[in-house]
């Protein structure tokens, strides 16, 4: 059984205000609007308003409209670690704030699996929310072996597992980790926070199918900017 239209027009704005295509202070459609829109009734439409209000996603103002609320972002947990993603999982602008080919011995964080003379690609990647605030901080290591010409590539929207897949690399499985840490002072500084601050990291490990590791990976994501939820159903069907 589908949802009912107004959930399903509920939805949709909310995806809209969670990945930041409409972001803090956007206007949302009227309910007139929304009723032209959807062939809806006026009900229909005060609903859908009502709810996304009573979540806390918009401010609805007597005689100027509804607005997307101020807040952090959010951002479900489910898709933000999915090694199967094709394109940037944090919308903004990202920028590559370091690429080097280093001794497995000089990369942060450290690397276990691999003898400190081991070459590899070492990428610091910072990414920036729509208001361009800085908000995680990518490391990302890969044995150069694997990818000699991984530097050559756009590293600003790189993105490992399909750039494995497109050239040949026989990746297996790939692991997920979070956990809280305190900022050194060097990404506390590319974060625009104080070191000590707690933040949390996401890290993933991903091995090929001989079981030797094919990439490590730690984001750092910046407190205050960005929460992570998991959204399932409760429905019986």
């Amino acid at each position: 059984m589908s949802a009912p239209l107004y959930l399903r027009i509920r939805n949709e704005l909310e995806a809209r205000i969670r990945s930041g295509e409409l972001p803090p202070g956007a206007r949302l459609p009227t309910e007139a609007e929304l009723q032209e829109a959807h062939g809806i009734g006026r009900a229909t439409a005060q609903r859908v308003l009502h709810e996304l209000a009573q979540a806390g996603l918009v401010e609805r103002h007597r005689r100027r409209g509804t607005f997307v609320a101020d807040g952090v972002r959010q951002e479900n947990l489910l898709r933000f670690v999915n090694p199967r993603l094709a394109g940037p999982e944090i919308p903004g602008r990202h920028e590559v704030h370091s690429a080097a080919v280093v001794g497995a011995a000089e990369v942060t964080p450290p690397v276990d699996g691999l003898p400190d003379d081991t070459p590899v690609n070492h990428l610091v990647r910072r990414k920036f929310d729509l208001q361009d605030n800085p908000l995680a901080i990518e490391y990302a290591t890969v044995p150069f072996a694997l990818a000699p010409r991984l530097l050559d590539a756009d590293l600003a929207h790189l993105t490992m597992i399909p750039y494995f897949r497109e050239h040949g690399v026989p990746i297996a499985t790939s692991r997920m980790y979070l956990d809280p840490v305190l900022l050194d002072e060097p990404t506390a500084e590319l974060l625009a926070c104080e070191p000590g601050t707690p933040i949390l990291r996401q890290r993933r490990l991903t091995w090929l199918e001989n079981g030797e590791l094919a990439e490590s990976a730690a984001y750092l994501m910046r407190p205050g900017l960005l929460e992570l939820y998991i959204e399932q159903s409760v429905r019986d069907d």
